[in-house]
């Protein structure tokens, strides 16, 4: 059984010509942050590739990578304190575990103008980020919607979840 089993989901999405495709990779990619960044380095793409992974129903993790340049957001930083995935992304981030006592909010971590050139600024994500009564997946498609990608990230969701 995969270290993260805790992982629901992991979805790649890229821009093949003019549009937008969403696949479901297998949750075994997000053993490894390390793995899961190879996997989307290895999608050419119009724009970079785009990971979505679920972490339980606590949280989600965004990773775009254009070109050489890898930019990273997790939508709630006490997910490293749980999650395997969410510890090797904080670690990526420079940024320590926190102990759950000192930490008594949802806070996204990371990179939040990751879409911005999109048309998603970070307060929307911030506040899509930080929505408590969102399963992962509601806010995956919900940021999905509003960059243009929504059925094709809905297609994906249903798979990867069995729907």
């Amino acid at each position: 059984m995969s270290e993260n089993s805790d992982v629901d989901f992991a979805i790649l999405v890229y821009r093949e010509e003019d549009r937008w495709e969403a696949d479901v990779l297998p949750v075994a990619v997000t053993d490894d942050f390390d793995g899961f960044l190879n996997v989307l380095r290895q999608q050419p793409s119009i724009g970079g590739t785009i990971g979505f992974a679920g972490i339980a129903d606590d949280a989600f993790l965004v990773v775009r990578v254009v070109g050489s340049e890898v930019s990273a957001l997790l939508s709630d930083l006490l997910a490293g304190a749980t999650y395997p995935l969410a510890r090797q992304v904080l670690d990526f981030l420079g940024i320590e575990v926190p102990d759950e006592d000192d930490v008594d909010q949802v806070l996204p971590v990371g990179d939040l103008s990751i879409f911005a050139d999109l048309g998603l600024d970070e307060m929307e994500l911030a506040m899509i980020s930080g929505d408590l009564d969102q399963y992962p997946d509601d806010a995956v498609l919900q940021i999905a919607d509003r960059l243009g990608f929504g059925p094709a990230m809905e297609r994906a969701l249903d798979i990867a979840l069995g729907t």
